[in-house]
């Protein structure tokens, strides 16, 4: 019994479930018992408002009277709020209010939510929509084939509803009658259109007809038309059955129809219609009588095709025309051309001669002047005359001949001619281009493939106006195309449209025509549309450096500009997008770009403008330098000095002791001559006695003399020009002498000579010495000989010769050998030949001061 009893609501509530998974497939008026859902009114206005209700019996629902019901709505899948309270015998109701409903169709549901569940209980389905709008612009036309009434009309606006539309029909109405309206047709498909059939018609009798639409919200009703069927009947067309030219009267033609056998008891009034092929509209004739069958028309062109088509309807209606009949064609006849043909020429001396070379230009006739097809043209010296014909020069089925003319000719003439005859001729006067020209010049579009042009008469009254105009960079056109004349000599105005295309420049010469001159022409280029240009010119790098970049570009060719280039304009951006441009007048082709920054990239690209736009070239990228042309070039320099510098330095060291014998020229050193290597044989001999009392030290030199001996000269004495000597062969050499005094010499290797008696004394410093000798290095003489003088004045003689040589002094005690005074005295300064260099070490003496050439 526990597990009985345990089971039992688990099975109630599957039931319920069940049972409420039913109901809430249910539509509105089948819910559960239990349940009821609805709603103030099921259609309603757009946007207005929407009331409905929910009530849930809990007694009527097994499982539910136990708990506590909790009622939710939808609005199709969007959870709306509503309120429920407690409502009589027990029930629980909800009341929902939507505001504004703004759905044209929706569903409205009912929820109950018991022990955790959400179950559909109750559906109501809501419209929305407006009332219908009244259908307007109703017409009927009767078919006389079925005589059925076709009446169509236009709806308006979508209600949103369903709409029934039905065609109404009252047979008497219009005469006030009380009887009720009959239902004429109902569209089928959602059309708007229906035909009534002929058992619901009256026919030539009035009835009133109008369209009723209806939904929902209302009805609304067409404006009533009140006919006669047969006043709207549609006719059968006629047919045209000849058409020919009246014999005396060219321009006039006769037509023969027949009419329709349906239309054949109605009175009829018919209209004609014809055209030729190169008329843009349809010449109309109205008021014909259908039942006459024949009409006369006159006013046409000569030798000109037409066609002809012919339509009628009833005389006293206020309907519809039949269609058009079939067309007909038909050519009128023929007769010489008339009129004067509009010419042009330029005429330029040929020959010796004196023959003149004309390229004669002229212009058709018109339709109405050429009466026919034209065959050809006929350029003549003289006019023709009856009797004969002149002589012709030109004969050509084109609008332009070129000619030579006898010398002195200033008319030709000109005529055209068809099969029936050949038009009056039109005399050319070939006259010269000096008159004045016009005051002033403009055009503007006239369309997209016309220009208008204006111009200011000039200060002369002219008879005419010639207007030039050709495409430019284009391949000249026929002259007939490419000139028109203007015969009105008050003109100030003209339209060209031969030959003129959209986005194409054309240049426009216009001249004035006086009656013995023509003008100076002025001239103007003209477009007739503008767009953006088809492209923009490639820009080129023509320089570039730390700070400028010079750009350059090749013009949009005329065929690509498509309007007038307005300018140009360059910009330019770096790498941290810092974008700068610059407007460029369109006459330039070059610009350069200041005020960069050095080693920077860049981006260009330039934009070429007209009127109606711009279009963007491709870009450029370029890198500006870190340094100019000046900076790179004193670099070079420098490095190049540099460079140089260290090839002469590379040489110094490479050519060292040549380059110290050029500037530095080697002087005998005394200390390490063969005076200080050898003793003479005397000294050998005779042990010198040293004083022990006095050690003397190295004696001082402090003039240095070089002197140079020449090629078989004796030396010359002191103070004394040297005597001349037999060329080749050498100076006597002088005894060798040694002359010991004091206690003591110097050391070893070391002579000295007895000192000529002055006021130095013995013993004293040497003030100066002297080399004797045939030259320098390299030089072919013999070597130099060191003359060194002291204090005493004793000269000592230095032989740089490598052998040792005997010691010989050049003076004798009391004499003066050699050169040196009687009086045992040597010159305060001994005659030298070659500069002195400072700095020569002679022996480890002090460093020799005195440079002087002696």
């Amino acid at each position: 019994m526990a597990r009985r009893g345990a089971g039992t609501p688990f099975l109630l509530r599957l039931s319920l479930l069940l049972l409420l998974q039913l109901g809430g497939e249910w539509g509105p008026s089948r819910t559960l018992g239990c349940a009821s859902v609805a709603v103030g009114s099921p259609v309603v206005s757009l946007g207005s408002a929407v009331t409905a209700s929910c009530t849930i019996r809990s007694e009527l629902c097994r499982g539910l009277e136990q708990g506590k019901v909790q009622i939710t709505w939808m609005l199709d899948n969007e959870p709306v709020a509503g309120s429920q309270h407690q409502g009589p015998g027990g029930t629980e109701v909800s009341n929902l209010i939507l505001p504004q409903f703004n759905r044209t169709q929706a569903k409205l549901w009912c929820w109950v939510e018991w022990n955790g569940t959400k179950q559909r209980v109750g559906m109501a389905e809501i419209r929305a929509g407006y009332p219908p709008v009244k259908p307007f612009n109703l017409s009927c036309i009767l078919n006389l084939s079925d005589y059925g009434l076709t009446c169509r009309w236009e709806q308006g606006a979508d209600s949103h509803l369903p709409t029934s539309v039905t065609l109404k029909s009252h047979p008497s109405r219009c005469r006030r009658s009380r009887a009720p309206a009959v239902t004429g047709c109902t569209p089928q498909g959602g059309h708007s259109h229906c035909t009534v059939p002929r058992r619901l018609l009256q026919l030539y009798r009035q009835m009133e007809i109008w369209v009723s639409a209806a939904n929902a919200l209302g009805t609304a009703e067409s404006e009533h038309l009140c006919i006669d069927p047969m006043d709207v009947a549609k006719l059968d067309p006629p047919a045209l059955q000849s058409i020919q030219s009246i014999p005396f009267q060219t321009d006039c033609v006769a037509l023969a129809w027949e009419v329709a056998r349906s239309n054949a008891h109605m009175e009829l009034q018919c209209e004609l219609r014809y055209r030729a092929p190169e008329d843009p509209t349809w010449a109309l004739v109205t008021g014909i009588v259908g039942q006459a069958g024949t009409t006369q028309r006159c006013g046409f062109l000569f030798g000109t095709q037409y066609h002809f088509q012919m339509r009628c309807r009833r005389s006293s209606a206020r309907g519809y025309w039949s269609e058009w009949s079939l067309g007909r064609n038909y050519t009128t006849h023929e007769k010489a051309p008339t009129g004067k043909l509009d010419a042009w020429w330029s005429a330029r001396p040929a020959g010796a001669g004196g023959r003149l070379e004309v390229q004669l230009c002229w212009k058709a006739p018109r339709r109405q002047e050429a009466n026919g097809r034209v065959l050809g043209y006929r350029v003549t010296l003289s006019p023709r005359r009856r009797g004969r014909d002149p002589r012709t020069i030109c004969n050509t089925t084109h609008t332009q001949c070129n000619f030579s003319a006898p010398a002195g000719t200033r008319r030709v003439y000109l005529s055209a001619y068809n099969a029936a005859g050949e038009s009056a001729a039109t005399e050319v006067i070939l006259l010269e281009r000096k008159g004045q020209p016009l005051a002033g010049l403009r055009a503007t579009p006239g369309g997209e493939r016309s220009l208008w042009v204006c111009w200011e008469a000039p200060p002369a009254p002219a008879a005419a106006y010639v207007l030039e105009w050709q495409r430019v960079s284009s391949e000249p056109g026929r002259c007939s195309a490419c000139w028109q004349m203007e015969r009105d000599g008050a003109a100030t105005a003209a339209l060209i449209r031969d030959g003129i295309e959209p986005f194409q420049r054309y240049n426009i010469s216009v001249y004035p025509l006086y009656k013995d001159a023509i003008g100076v022409p002025s001239h103007i280029a003209a477009y007739s549309k503008q767009k953006a240009p088809s492209y923009a010119p490639k820009l080129h790098l023509k320089s570039i450096s730390k700070s400028n970049a010079e750009l350059c570009w090749d013009p949009v060719p005329v065929e690509m500009q498509n309007g007038f280039i307005t300018s140009y304009t360059i910009f330019w951006a770096n790498s941290t997008a810092e974008v700068s441009s610059a407007t460029v007048n369109p006459s330039l082709s070059s610009f350069v770009i200041r005020e960069l920054k050095p080693s920077t990239l860049y981006k260009v690209h330039i934009m070429a403008s007209t009127a109606a736009g711009g279009t963007n070239g491709t870009s450029l990228t370029l890198v500006t330098m870190v340094l100019d042309d000046i900076e790179i070039q004193f670099l070079f320099l420098t490095l190049g000095l540099i460079f140089v510098l260290l090839i002469l330095l590379l040489i110094c060291f490479q050519k060292n002791g040549r380059v110290k014998q050029q500037f530095w020229p080697s002087i005998p050193d005394p200390a390490n001559s063969s005076l200080g290597n050898w003793v003479p044989a005397e000294l050998q001999q005779e042990p010198l006695q040293v004083p022990s009392v006095r050690e003397p030290g190295l004696a001082t030199i402090s003039t240095v003399t070089v002197r140079e001996r020449a090629a078989g000269k004796q030396p010359a004495a002191w103070g004394k020009e040297p005597a001349a000597t037999t060329a080749g062969t050498f100076p006597a050499l002088p005894q060798p002498y040694v002359r010991q005094e004091g206690p003591g010499m110097p050391g070893r290797g070391r002579a000295a000579a007895e000192p000529c008696q002055g006021p130095g004394g013995s013993g004293e410093t040497v003030q100066y010495a002297r080399v004797v000798g045939a030259g320098y290095k390299g030089q072919q003489h013999a070597p130099p000989r060191l003359y060194l003088r002291s204090s005493s004045t004793q000269p000592l003689l230095l032989d740089p010769s490598p052998s040792p040589k005997p010691y010989e002094n050049l003076w004798s005690h009391g004499a003066a050998p050699h050169g040196c005074p009687g009086d045992g005295g040597c010159p305060e300064e001994p005659p030298a030949t070659f500069p002195l260099l400072q700095g020569l070490r002679i022996s480890g003496a002090e460093e020799l001061h005195d440079c002087r050439t002696f």
